[in-house]
């Protein structure tokens, strides 16, 4: 178990594992617009950096709300201090793609204001108060828009595409794939969360309920790749076969004891990674 320096040290609050979410659906909407002989390149680069940033700045923050249960604690002075120091962190990496954004709304479309200053207040109110939406067990629902259909959608537009119906469809494997880490992150930490007091979704509806919302979203993502290409808005999607293996390996730790669970998370987060750089060479 980590002790809190270890807890809240920067690079375990980047949570480095995650960048696969921002990459994965920035290159999706990248990919779809270089399809239609759309793309802009120094747009496509400017969204890499900018979702980045934005990935960046929501883990950073994403501890915040754990000072009020610290100041509870003795001796927690160090990991109070390192959670405000990530926190500034975090504001600063999105003050970093502010520029960006407003750059990419001035060239493309004022749609695009919409979009970040959702994504913008969705990080925010991640887990800030009053909001929290973390403790409400509304996360993995959230992000499923927030981190991906939004960014998705947002990248293909930025990058030079139109909105539209097909890259808001595409976007939904990813968007379950994402809201599947989401998931993996409170499936690890369920027993720490319920201690504390968390009442993230796991917490609410039980370990056991949490684990088969897993495996619903690992066959819904399979489920919803398939109809795509039915539908003619994928290519063949032999390719995505290549990510059984790595849907297979995160579902090995779902039933193992807290002590043994911790690799769930970068597991499905390699998972993520995987099956969205697949499923970019299934775009048509």
């Amino acid at each position: 178990m980590n002790t809190p320096a270890n807890k809240y040290s920067f690079l375990h609050a980047l949570r480095p594992f995650s960048f696969g979410v921002a990459l994965t659906t920035c290159l999706i909407g990248i990919t779809a617009a270089w399809q239609a002989g759309l793309l802009v390149p120094l747009n496509a680069l400017l969204v890499l950096i900018g979702g980045l940033l934005l990935q960046s700045g929501v883990n950073l923050i994403n501890d915040y709300s754990d000072i009020e249960q610290l100041r509870t604690e003795e001796g927690s002075a160090v990991a109070i201090a390192a959670v405000q120091r990530n926190f500034r962190a975090g504001l600063f990496c999105f003050l970093l793609a502010t520029p960006i954004g407003l750059y990419l709304v001035a060239d493309r479309s004022l749609a695009l204001l919409v979009l970040f200053l959702l994504g913008l207040a969705g990080a925010l109110g991640y887990t800030l108060n009053p909001i929290n939406y973390k403790s409400r067990g509304l996360a993995v629902a959230l992000v499923f828009w927030l981190m991906g259909v939004f960014m998705v959608v947002g990248s293909y537009v930025a990058a030079g595409g139109e909105l539209n119906g097909a890259i808001v469809a595409q976007s939904v494997p990813i968007s379950l794939l994402v809201s599947l880490l989401l998931l993996s992150n409170e499936l690890r930490d369920y027993e720490s969360d319920r201690e504390q007091g968390l009442r993230t979704l796991t917490v609410r509806a039980g370990y056991a309920t949490a684990r088969r919302l897993y495996w619903l979203l690992l066959v819904l993502t399979l489920l919803v790749s398939a109809a795509l290409w039915l539908l003619g808005l994928l290519d063949a999607p032999w390719p995505l076969l290549i990510s059984l293996p790595f849907m297979y390996r995160p579902l090995r730790y779902l039933n193992n004891p807290p002590d043994q669970r911790r690799p769930l998370t970068p597991a499905t987060g390699q998972l993520v990674m995987v099956f969205g750089m697949l499923f970019c060479f299934t775009l048509n």
